[in-house]
C-alpha cells in the first residue's frame, strides 16, 4: 500500500514537471528549469536563506535576459520601458496575485484585495483623503508633529544625549497617521523616550514573517484563532499585532454603536464607516483590518525614508552643506515655515527627497495579473490571469537611467531637471497605476516638512551608527540589513540659530 502511495506521487511530481517544462502556457518564457518546475528556489531563498529571493531572480536575469520566469507560475520583467503595461492604469485592469497577499495579516484592507473593482471602491472610500489639496491642508498638522520633534532634538542637545533617530521618526509619523485616521494621535512623540510604538514593533514583526506567510498563508490564520494567553507565550510580538487590531475592532465597535460618523466625514475613519458605504463594507473585521494597514503604511513608509534620507544627508557633509544653504536661502530664520508645495520648488532638496525614495524604496515583488488581457513583451506573449512582475530595485539601479546607481547624489536630479529631462517618470518607489499607493502625497509632505525643518535648525553627526545597520542585504516587503531593522542613532553638534 505504501508503495503504491509513494508511487504515485513520484508519478504525479513527474507528468507534473514535464507539463510545467514543456506544454504549460509559460513554457516559451527563459528560465532555470527548477524554477521552471518548481517553487523550491523560490522557497529556498526567501524564508531558509531569509529574504534573499531579489538576487537570485538578479542572477536569473544576468543569465537568461530581461525576461524569466521565476517559479512556475510568475514572469518578472526588468525592462524599465514595460513597467506602465504591467502596473496599468485606467480601464485596463490590474488584479493581484493572490499568493503575493497571503504575508498580509489584514485580508480584509485594501491593499491586500485582489479584484481590480473591489479594490478600486474600497480605495475611492479614503483616497480623497490623501490628495494633494488635502495634504496641503493639512501640512499645519504635519508641522506641529514635526516641531515637537524639533524639541525633542532641542532637549537631547541640552541634555547632551544621543538621538535615537529612527525611532524619533517612527514615533513622528506613527503620531501623524493616527491623527489623521482617528483625529487624535497615539502621542508617541509627547513620551520622554519615544517608547511605546507598538505599530512600529508590529511593523518589524509582519515583515519578518512575510515570506514564511506567503508559503504557509494558513499560519496567520491558526495564530489568529489561538487564546491571547497562548499567542503571548508562542508569538509575544506578533500577538501585540493582533492585540492592537482587538483595540481597533473594540474601537469600531463603540462607534458604530453611538453612530459616530459625520455627514461630511473629517477623518479617515469616520469615511470608512460612512452610511452611504454598503453595510459589508461597514463590518468590523473590515474596519479593524483597513484601519491597521492604514496605521502600518503609515508609519512604516515615510518612517523609513525619513531615515534613509536624514543618514545619507548627515553621513556626506557636502550634500549636508549644500542642503543648509538652499534651505536659510529660502527660510530666512530657523524656524521659519514653508507648506510643502513651496518646499517642492528647491531643487537640491527635492533631489535629496528623490535620492531617498529611489535607494530607500520597499523593496517587495508586487505582481499583477491582467485577467483579461495577454500581455506582449518583445517575442514573449504572457497569456492572462498570469503574475507578472517588476521589482523596484531594478527600475531604480538601471545603470543606464541611473549612472553609478548604488551612489546617492541629489545632483543628478537637479542636472536632469536642468536638461529639461523627466526622471521621474523612472521613480517607482510608490508603484504607479490604478493600484498606486494611496499614501504617496502624505509621505512626500512629511519628506520635505521634516528634512527640512531638521537640516535647517540643527547640525547633526552620526554616532553608533555603521554602515552595516543601514545597508539593504534582505528583503521582507521593505529593505533590511542583515541583522534587525534600519537603525541610525546621530549627535547633536549644534543648535542653528541664525
Amino acid at each position: 500500500m505504501w508503495l503504491f502511495l509513494l508511487s504515485a506521487v513520484f508519478a504525479y511530481i513527474f507528468l507534473q514537471s514535464i507539463y510545467r517544462l514543456y506544454f504549460h502556457p509559460l513554457s516559451h518564457i527563459p528560465g532555470p528549469k527548477l524554477a521552471a518546475i518548481s517553487y523550491l528556489p523560490h522557497f529556498y531563498h526567501s524564508v531558509i536563506r531569509g529574504g534573499k529571493f531579489l538576487w537570485e531572480i538578479e542572477k536569473m536575469h544576468k543569465q537568461y535576459g530581461p525576461t524569466v520566469r521565476i517559479n512556475p507560475r510568475e514572469v518578472h520583467i526588468t525592462d524599465p520601458s514595460f513597467y506602465d503595461e504591467i502596473y496599468a492604469s485606467g480601464k485596463r485592469k490590474r488584479n493581484k496575485d493572490r499568493h503575493l497577499v497571503a504575508f498580509n495579516t489584514s485580508p480584509l484592507s485594501t491593499p491586500a484585495t485582489m479584484d481590480h473593482d473591489l479594490h478600486r471602491a474600497r480605495r475611492s472610500q479614503m483616497s480623497h483623503f490623501f490628495s494633494k489639496k488635502a495634504v496641503l491642508e493639512l501640512n499645519q498638522g504635519i508641522q506641529a508633529k514635526v516641531s515637537l520633534l524639533v524639541k525633542f532634538i532641542e532637549r537631547a542637545h541640552a541634555n547632551n544625549t544621543i538621538v535615537p533617530m529612527s525611532s524619533a521618526f517612527a514615533a513622528l509619523t506613527g503620531d501623524i497617521i493616527t491623527h489623521y485616521l482617528y483625529g487624535q494621535d497615539s502621542q508617541y512623540m509627547s513620551s520622554p523616550d519615544l517608547s511605546g510604538n507598538i505599530i512600529w514593533d508590529a511593523i518589524a514583526e509582519i515583515t519578518n514573517s512575510s515570506h514564511v506567510f506567503e508559503f504557509f498563508p494558513i499560519i496567520p490564520i491558526l495564530l489568529r484563532s489561538l487564546p491571547a494567553r497562548l499567542m503571548r507565550v508562542v508569538q509575544p510580538k506578533l500577538a501585540a499585532v493582533y492585540d492592537r487590531q482587538d483595540q481597533i475592532e473594540e474601537q469600531s465597535k463603540q462607534t458604530l454603536a453611538e453612530k459616530g460618523y459625520l455627514s461630511s466625514a473629517g477623518t479617515i475613519y469616520q469615511a470608512l464607516i460612512h452610511p452611504d458605504i454598503p453595510p459589508e463594507e461597514r463590518s468590523l473585521a473590515r474596519l479593524r483590518d483597513e484601519s491597521f494597514i492604514v496605521l502600518v503604511g503609515g508609519t512604516e513608509t515615510a518612517g523609513a525614508t525619513l531615515t534613509f534620507a536624514a543618514y545619507h544627508i548627515i553621513r556626506n557633509r557636502s550634500i549636508y552643506v549644500k542642503l543648509q544653504n538652499e534651505l536659510r536661502g529660502a527660510m530666512p530664520t530657523p524656524t521659519s515655515f514653508l507648506d510643502s508645495s513651496r518646499l517642492e520648488q528647491l531643487p537640491y532638496l527635492t533631489g535629496v527627497i528623490n535620492e531617498a525614495l529611489r535607494l530607500g524604496a520597499p523593496a517587495l515583488r508586487s505582481a499583477r495579473v491582467a485577467p483579461f488581457e495577454a500581455l506582449k513583451y518583445k517575442d514573449y506573449v504572457i497569456p492572462p490571469n498570469t503574475p507578472v512582475s517588476t521589482i523596484s530595485h531594478f527600475v531604480h539601479r538601471n545603470k543606464e537611467i541611473f549612472p553609478d546607481p548604488e551612489t546617492f547624489n541629489p545632483d543628478r536630479w537637479v542636472l536632469a531637471a536642468e536638461k529639461g529631462e523627466n526622471l521621474t517618470k523612472y521613480l517607482v518607489t510608490f508603484t504607479r497605476g490604478s493600484r498606486v499607493c494611496v499614501g504617496m502625497n502624505l509621505a512626500c509632505a512629511e519628506l520635505y516638512l521634516t528634512i527640512a525643518a531638521l537640516v535647517r535648525r540643527f547640525d547633526l553627526e552620526l554616532y553608533d551608527t555603521p554602515p552595516e545597520n543601514m545597508g539593504f542585504a534582505r528583503e521582507m516587503i521593505v529593505q533590511r540589513p542583515e541583522k534587525g531593522v534600519w537603525t541610525l542613532k546621530v549627535r547633536v553638534v549644534r543648535v542653528v540659530e541664525e
